[in-house]
């Protein structure tokens, strides 16, 4: 079947309309394509890698030079928590470095005595619930005697997270409780060795006074000056108290040395945060 020609002004109109059609798709083209001159150079093409921390592996460190001598000594065991040989790793890192920086301090010279670091890790906790860590040592920069260097660290390794004292006892009241605790047996051991020295009634008022002084002060109730603990367990691994551990200055004066408070797990566990209360004794 054979079709009569179209009109001459109809099939003007329709290649207009074509031509119209083609440039407009012309133009989409151009403004969605990314323009490109040849020979330019192109950008690479990157793969996102996903960074992961490597695990922290402790040994024990021995340094000793006419400057500074250097110590740290960590249980064999403590590589099996890696988050935990992390958090004792940044802890010796931090005191290192307060250590160096008095070292170069002096620049080309050298202290009279060598400055010094000593650092003993001590698992004293290890439980699959808990695991606790003691830090005890010094470090001399000067001066009549070294800065005693106390921390402890507990870690529970199901949650693979350091227990903190903030964490563990959210409520200001319950800081009020163990400060008014702690306080009273502080107190009570003051008089007990001013009574066994035998003091002149003069001297022991003094004595008193101002070791009350400094007790009170630090034990302010607030988690930061609580944040040195570790829990004493019973036979099945639960908590019976938490011996809080105060560094020589903060409740006494330097001969005094390191003391240490347990209070027992029935005054904590009304303040206890409800994420830890299975971990105390009932």
């Amino acid at each position: 079947m054979s079709f009569p020609p179209m009109p001459r002004h109809l099939a003007r109109q329709a290649g207009l309309v074509l031509l119209t059609v083609l440039a407009v798709a012309a133009c989409k083209r151009e403004a969605t394509a990314p323009t490109a001159v040849a020979g330019d150079p192109q950008p690479p093409v990157t793969t996102p890698v996903e960074t992961v921390d490597a695990p922290v592996e402790l040994k024990d460190v021995i340094e000793t030079n006419d400057r500074y001598v250097l110590g740290i000594s960590y249980p064999a065991s403590i590589n099996r928590y890696p988050g935990l040989a992390k958090a004792l790793s940044a802890y010796t890192e931090a005191e290192r470095a307060e250590l160096m920086e008095a070292v170069e301090a002096f620049g080309n010279d050298k202290p009279s005595a060598p400055y010094e670091l000593s650092l003993a890790f001590e698992q004293v906790v290890d439980t699959p619930r808990i695991v606790a860590v003691a830090a005890d040592g010094s470090r001399y920069t000067g001066g009549a005697h070294g800065q005693p260097l106390i921390a402890r660290f507990v870690w529970l390794p199901q949650q693979d997270a350091r227990l903190t004292a903030d964490a563990l006892i959210p409520d200001a009241k319950g800081w009020q409780a163990i400060s008014d605790y702690v306080r009273e047996q502080l107190h009570t051991a003051v008089v007990n060795r001013a009574d066994e020295d035998e003091l002149a009634p003069t001297d022991r008022a003094a004595l008193i006074k101002s070791t009350f002084r400094m007790i009170d002060e630090g034990t302010e109730p607030e988690a930061g000056n609580f944040s040195e603990f570790v829990p004493v367990l019973d036979a099945s691994g639960h908590v019976t108290a938490l011996r809080f551990v105060f560094p020589p200055y903060q409740v006494g004066p330097y001969a005094d040395g390191t003391q240490m408070v347990d209070v027992p797990a029935t005054l904590l566990l009304p303040y206890v945060a409800p994420a830890y209360a299975e971990l105390f004794a009932r």
